[in-house]
């Protein structure tokens, strides 16, 4: 399936999804606000709420996944981490998320803070943290790495995304921490 299609398909099923939500008032995920989208011309980052009073951690990366495919779409595999990085934080804020970027992470051994130089690439609304690759293949250490950093900052969900692949699909990873 070439990426416009999947990229389509993709939007087909978000539209689904959201319809879903907004019409189940009682769900935890409804966003208690109208949703504005115009998933048929392919511009999730174009998604904008009159005022989120609640956004979950499944929301947010729900949105990210979209962006991310959005992103890879238009400028495919081959570009640095931080190319990738600086357009994903782009469309999230575009998107009217909260976006923190090159967050410094402290470590707490004992009774010592230490700023040792840990940087989390991105932070979405305080709930979601995005570790951007683009690497020929994640490695183990890509998965812990990630780990690590939802446990040092007491966070739930991250996603660990590998821009350096012909199908961005299947280099998304969902890593949870107690959630």
């Amino acid at each position: 399936m070439d990426s416009n299609r999947a990229w389509q398909s993709w939007f087909e099923y978000a539209e689904n999804d959201f319809s879903q939500i907004l019409a189940d008032k009682g769900s935890p995920r409804f966003l208690q606000t109208k949703v504005l989208a115009d998933f048929r011309r392919q511009s999730f980052s174009q998604i904008f709420a009159e005022q989120i009073i609640a956004m979950f951690e499944n929301d947010i990366s729900y949105i990210i996944r979209g962006l991310a495919f959005k992103i890879h779409a238009k400028i495919g595999p081959g570009l640095l981490e931080s190319a990738y990085e600086a357009a994903l934080a782009y469309e999230l804020k575009k998107s009217g998320l909260q976006v923190r970027t090159q967050v410094g992470l402290p470590f707490q051994y004992e009774d010592v803070q230490l700023d040792i130089g840990y940087r989390v690439d991105i932070i979405v609304n305080e709930l979601v943290i995005i570790e951007v690759k683009s690497v020929e293949t994640l490695l183990d250490v890509h998965y812990k790495q990630l780990l690590t950093y939802l446990k040092l900052s007491d966070k739930k969900l991250g996603l660990l995304i590998n821009f350096n692949t012909s199908d961005i699909n299947d280099s998304i990873k969902r890593i949870v921490n107690k959630l």
